[in-house]
């Protein structure tokens, strides 16, 4: 308090105020009430990555192009997809920068072609060359997944969707309804739980959110069906219960989520982390929703921002800048548009 009294002395006389943010706004560390509007009029933006100079990546669903954006400047397009199929929720998904980019200039995008999903990776110097890591992960006009992100082990981990079929959940010959694990090179790494086979956990409906937390433990968002949306613990090997069990079950089989919420309240979709807080971005409950994680890898009591502000929330990421950036889902068919959609939202971090 002493520290603060000075420094409030020293202000005082430079004619300054400290004002800090209140609570209600400083929630995972980021400050609500100054939430940027950093980019405007996107196409149904999917994915988001950075590169090493800050810029972001962005992947449009529908018109598969990939977007190169830096706040306060027009989005540059550097790249078309080639064999994108957009329909329902397929198209050009989840997108991924090497951890090693500066060396061998890789980008990874996951997108729904004609029959199937699959996983390929290309240099933005020549989009059109395309080297297929995955394929044959099937397809329908809804639940197809489609994060893909580097853990801190330097492995992609793939989420996947049901592909309207239930049993593809617990069968583990399938590759969809997973979160699958491979080499920046689509080979299977070793210790994977299932010996020769890229799962690394089932039992899933349609996860669209992965994160690492500081202790280098992965969180998944996933959509439930009428009941329970779900924020999951994923382990080595875990089977999360899908079709059986949808939110808390309590059955030995099965790994129980972390969090759930009714689908109105979220249908969850991108998922980042800071400040020991996931956050959430919620479609159908267009709000934010901050997840404090305790020291045991359990959730503490969720608390909804942007409640409604921006309308339909897809991306969700923190950015080398420090700040929380977001991006809404208005285009995507089911959702209200304004006249400045699709945006990204930049949220800055408290004190800066």
């Amino acid at each position: 308090m002493r520290v603060r009294a000075a420094l409030c002395s020293l202000l005082a006389a430079a004619g300054l105020v400290l004002v800090a943010p209140s609570p209600a706004t400083a929630i995972g560390g980021f400050d609500y009430s100054r939430a940027q509007v950093a980019v405007t009029n996107l196409q149904v933006p999917w994915g988001l990555a950075f590169l090493p100079d800050g810029s972001a990546l962005v992947s449009e669903r529908n018109t598969a192009r990939i977007l190169q954006v830096r706040p306060g400047q027009s989005p540059t397009q550097v790249a078309t997809v080639n064999g994108v199929s957009a329909s329902g929720e397929g198209g050009l998904l989840g997108i991924a920068v090497s951890p090693t980019y500066a060396q061998d200039q890789w980008v990874y995008a996951y997108f729904s072609s004609s029959s199937d999903n699959r996983l390929v990776r290309l240099r933005l110097s020549a989009p059109q060359t395309q080297t297929v890591l995955l394929s044959g992960v099937p397809r329908s006009s809804i639940h197809n997944g489609g994060r893909i992100a580097f853990g801190p082990d330097g492995l992609l981990y793939v989420a996947t969707g049901d592909a309207a079929n239930t049993a593809n959940a617990q069968n583990l010959n399938t590759p969809a309804g997973k979160i699958l694990r491979i080499r920046p090179d689509g080979s299977i790494p070793p210790g994977n739980p299932f010996g020769n086979s890229r799962v690394y956990s089932y039992g899933h409906r349609n996860v669209q959110g992965l994160a690492w937390d500081a202790q280098g433990r992965l969180f998944a968002a996933e959509l439930g069906q009428n009941a329970r949306d779900e924020v999951n613990l994923i382990v080595a090997g875990g089977n999360y219960g899908w079709p059986t069990c949808e939110g808390v079950c309590g059955n030995p089989s099965f790994r129980d989520p972390v969090v759930t919420w009714s689908t109105a309240e979220a249908s969850p979709s991108g998922l980042a982390y800071a400040n020991n807080t996931l956050f959430v971005a919620a479609l159908r409950g267009t709000r934010l929703w901050t997840v404090p994680v305790t020291s045991s890898g359990g959730a503490g009591t969720p608390v909804a921002e942007l409640r409604g502000t921006y309308g339909r929330l897809r991306a969700a990421a923190v950015g080398p800048d420090g700040w929380l950036w977001v991006t809404t889902s208005n285009r995507d068919g089911r959702g209200s548009p304004v006249a400045t959609d699709d945006r990204i939202v930049r949220i800055p971090p408290t004190g800066s």
